[in-house]
């Protein structure tokens, strides 16, 4: 297992670099969805809004850093590309909101937690990254699945024997 955990932080990396190759050859309002799917794949999810638009889903958890919301606007077009997992987004988490509204805010979860000394409470955590520092934030949530506090950590995996 010690011997994963660097070679699992690796690949991350690398699919890190990758993305940022694959986002500098899109351009909002140029780059079609086609484009968008030779640079990034099938997506996670396609979520189809009201007015025609496709939402496009490529989360990079639970080993990567990032989770990417591609939309296409309503010509076929790149609308916008946006990493999730960012200091305004955490700070849009608020006590009340459902496990729906956060993945719809951070998108997939890298990891799914429960304790046996409160065994009512899910933990949802996400891998990030501030600066070079590697970091989890966790949201907690009730027995009716909703937001009852969130906290940011450095990760633990890093102070791991052989993490760093």
């Amino acid at each position: 297992m010690k011997r994963l955990i660097p070679l699992l932080l690796a690949a991350a990396a690398l699919l890190w670099g990758c993305d940022a190759q694959r986002i500098a050859k899109l351009e909002e309002g140029v780059s079609t969805e086609a484009d968008v799917r030779a640079q990034f794949g099938e997506p996670k999810q396609i979520l189809e809004a009201a007015d025609g638009s496709k939402v496009l889903s490529y989360p990079r958890q639970p080993e990567g850093w990032t989770n990417y919301q591609i939309v296409i606007g309503t010509d076929g077009k790149l609308a916008s590309l946006r990493q999730l997992l960012t200091p305004e987004n955490f700070a849009k988490v608020q006590p009340g909101m459902t496990q729906d509204e956060v993945r719809r805010l951070l998108g997939q979860h890298a990891k799914l937690m429960s304790y046996a000394m409160k065994p009512t409470e899910q933990v949802m955590r996400w891998h990030f990254m501030a600066g070079q520092s590697k970091k989890v934030f966790d949201v907690t949530f009730d027995a009716e699945r909703r937001v009852i506090g969130s906290q940011m950590a450095d990760d633990e995996r890093e102070t791991l024997a052989g993490g760093k």
